[in-house]
């Protein structure tokens, strides 16, 4: 499969199973309405555990612009790659919003609170306070990047002596993302953070996770819409990725 299918496909995942849990409990007339935080933080996590162990193998299951950057700035992935992964993911995730929609149409149109509707597709502030709100998702994205780029480094080899991250695009070695064995690490990590750092700001720690979706939001017919607050939007495109950044710095430093 090529690693930009890959790409798109394991961001869908992660948002039909991200979405899909949040829209499962806050909007109306679902089986898990009022089920609450930490059922949204397991089903994030396994999101993430599913899309790296399937997809994980054909293009390191980045699912996340902040990771393919971080890995970048690393010397883990090739930089002529970065703009393809980011624009695979980010249709990965309006795809992946779309489905969510179409899974719960009817609990969307049950639903007459505009912001719940908003809050299935992208994050939004408890407290809105961009500069904190971009604190907290910096802080977020650094521990994310931070241990995967430890996962993903090279010299991670199997029983045989084979990398077992390295992506591998038309017989040249390109980088390193995530394979399989790093699956379960990542998710249950995505868990933790969601639990320890979500509360501020939802945790978006991904700019493609609430950029991709919030377009969704905008140009699906959703019959109780409202605005998709792209006065907050920049804060988890860009936060992440300066945690990303950052994460990546300390990595080279030692």
């Amino acid at each position: 499969m090529s690693p930009i299918i890959a790409e798109i496909i394991g961001t869908a995942i992660l948002i039909l199973f991200g979405g899909g849990v949040v829209a499962n409990v806050i909007l109306n007339k679902t089986k898990g309405n009022g089920s609450g935080w930490i059922v949204i933080t397991w089903g994030w996590g396994m999101g993430v555990f599913i899309a790296v162990f399937t997809m994980g193998q054909f293009s390191g299951a980045h699912i996340n612009p902040a990771v393919t950057v971080g890995l970048a700035i690393a010397g883990l992935f090739e930089w002529g790659l970065v703009i393809p992964y980011i624009l695979a993911q980010t249709v990965g995730a309006f795809l992946g919003a779309v489905l969510v929609w179409l899974a719960y149409k009817d609990h969307f149109a049950a639903t007459d609170d505009e912001g719940l509707n908003l809050a299935v597709f992208s994050t939004a502030p408890e407290i809105r306070n961009y500069s904190w709100n971009f604190v907290t998702e910096v802080i977020g994205t650094f521990i994310l990047i931070y241990a995967i780029l430890y996962l993903a480094s090279p010299g991670f080899v199997d029983v045989n002596g084979e990398l077992l991250s390295s992506i591998v695009i038309e017989g040249q070695e390109v980088g390193f993302g995530l394979g399989a064995l790093s699956a379960l690490p990542v998710g249950l990590l995505v868990l933790g953070i969601g639990l320890a750092l979500g509360g501020p700001t939802g945790y978006a720690i991904n700019p493609a996770r609430d950029l991709g979706p919030r377009i969704a939001h905008a140009i699906l017919p959703l019959p109780h819409k409202g605005n998709s607050d792209w006065a907050y939007a920049w804060v988890p495109v860009i936060a992440p990725i300066v945690g990303a950044a950052l994460a990546a710095g300390l990595y080279l430093l030692f």
